[in-house]
């Protein structure tokens, strides 16, 4: 079974747009550059529209240009990516498909398909938000920054509940807390009358 996981960079206040306000990106160093790339080590990139355009708009021309991330750059148009939206696409970054059908069907699909190994998502709220509610997504991969953003985007703004269980985190340099979540079908139980006993 493939595992199904996303990655978000998160302001303290939830907010998870970076190009929203200066929360994120004096904050990038080489460890998080490093952990991002292990994020993207995958077989399937699911994107929603909007991230599709964000990455496609950026990381051809990165890989043409020859520097430093160009590796990257290739490694992210040889893998297979399915974009997510309902209107019809074209195409110009290689291995690009849109994908076809029910989204929770589909990812479904893909997760019981052998020769996949891992199917991961950056960004692509929308997408993510389903998959959580559909118990599809087995990992949720936190870029946590020392900042407020103040507005924008948040992943649990008006969803359901969620519960999760920490599987790992990690202290950067910088501040930023890189904390690894599972979904956490049985969570505890308890109520306010119960925590005020142990007051």
């Amino acid at each position: 079974m493939a595992l199904v996981t996303a990655s978000l960079f998160s302001a303290l206040d939830g907010v998870v747009d970076p190009m929203i306000g200066n929360w994120h990106f004096p904050y990038f160093n080489d460890e998080m550059g490093a952990a991002v790339s292990d994020t993207h080590d995958t077989d399937v990139m699911l994107f929603g529209r909007v991230t599709y355009d964000s990455f496609a708009g950026a990381w051809p021309e990165r890989e043409a240009a020859g520097g430093e991330d160009a590796e990257f750059a290739a490694t992210l148009g040889d893998m297979r990516k399915i974009v997510v939206s309902r209107s019809p696409l074209k195409f110009t970054w290689r291995n690009s498909e849109q994908l076809e059908g029910d989204l929770v069907e589909s990812v479904t699909a893909l997760k019981a398909d052998p020769s996949i190994r891992r199917i991961a998502l950056s960004g692509s709220v929308s997408i993510v938000r389903q998959l959580l509610a559909a118990g599809l997504l087995d990992e949720l991969h936190l870029f946590v920054h020392p900042a407020a953003a103040g507005s924008g985007l948040r992943l649990f703004d008006g969803t359901p509940e969620h519960h999760f269980t920490l599987k790992s985190s990690q202290a950067f340099a910088t501040g930023v807390i890189y904390v690894v979540y599972e979904p956490n079908p049985t969570p505890p139980s308890g109520s306010y009358e119960t925590a005020v006993e142990s007051l």
